[in-house]
């Protein structure tokens, strides 16, 4: 049976990486976008000139369709106009193999986000786990048996030993952020077996050996990571959504063998998220 088929209850939810065949994932338009309450040096640097709303949504949906173009089937949540994050679905939620966990937002301004993903995973029955410590998506990396979880203001330790009870067969890494980054993955993301974006002033020299002892890097640079250069999106088939304005660190990425698929998310990207930020995956090959 595919694993698209209904009967199977794995079929619902299933990512063992980053990097797989991405099949299936929950996109929201950012048809309510705005900077309110400033919780990034990103929005800081953004908040008088705020969101061109309508710029924003046209970027979003030639990110869709490229998505689409490549394979995945694409689940769009209702926008809600209280929400003004609501396009970064990437913390909401995350898959982990074969479980899907709800995240637990640390912030008001995004819980009632969870309950619009909650009613929709209830609708369509996907098995799901409620977690109660702050946690974020944006925080958590899956490669195969190693979980890479970013210690940050969104994300405690109290909600990674709780993961870790959870995922007794992997091995969960805790990587503490330097206080001004918000996610992990705005300054490492995994785009393959072997190969990594990372952003090293972010880590502890200690934390940034154990990346290396796993992964090639590709260092990213400060003006890199200001305009969220770790934050692509891997679909697969060694392809890798990257913001077009990223010129040099496109061609680093192209140079070990990968195909960049460059677009214009920069409207979006004023609120310190980019494609990685703007997807939930729920099924990857």
């Amino acid at each position: 049976m595919s694993l698209n088929s209904p009967l199977v209850p794995k079929s619902k939810t299933h990512c063992t990486n980053e990097y797989g065949k991405l099949k299936k994932v929950v996109v929201v338009s950012p048809e309510n976008m705005q900077i309110n309450e400033i919780i990034n040096e990103t929005q800081k640097h953004f908040l008088k000139e705020n969101i061109d709303i309508d710029k924003a949504v046209s970027q979003h949906k030639a990110f869709v369709e490229a998505l689409e173009k490549n394979g995945s089937e694409v689940i769009h949540l209702q926008p809600s106009p209280e929400f003004n994050e609501q396009v970064f679905t990437r913390d909401i939620g995350f898959t982990i193999h074969d479980q899907f966990f709800v995240a637990s937002m640390n912030t008001d301004v995004r819980r009632g986000e969870v309950k619009t993903l909650k009613h929709w995973l209830e609708e369509n029955e996907v098995p799901h786990t409620e977690l109660l410590h702050s946690i974020e998506g944006g925080d958590v990396l899956v490669d195969e048996e190693n979980i890479w979880i970013g210690v940050s203001g969104r994300t405690n330790q109290l909600a990674i030993q709780s993961l870790r009870n959870q995922l007794t067969p992997y091995t969960v890494h805790e990587l503490p952020l330097r206080e001004d980054i918000l996610h992990l993955d705005c300054v490492f993301t995994i785009i393959s077996s072997e190969w990594a974006l990372v952003y090293p002033p972010a880590f502890s020299k200690e934390d940034f050996a154990t990346i290396k002892k796993h992964y090639n890097i590709i260092t990213v640079t400060d003006e890199e990571q200001f305009q969220m250069g770790p934050n692509v999106l891997a679909i697969g088939n060694q392809k890798i959504i990257s913001l077009t304005q990223n010129q040099a660190l496109n061609k680093r990425i192209r140079a070990e063998g990968f195909d960049v698929i460059e677009l214009d998310l920069s409207e979006i990207i004023k609120s310190g998220g980019s494609f990685r930020c703007c997807t939930l995956p729920l099924i990857r090959e």
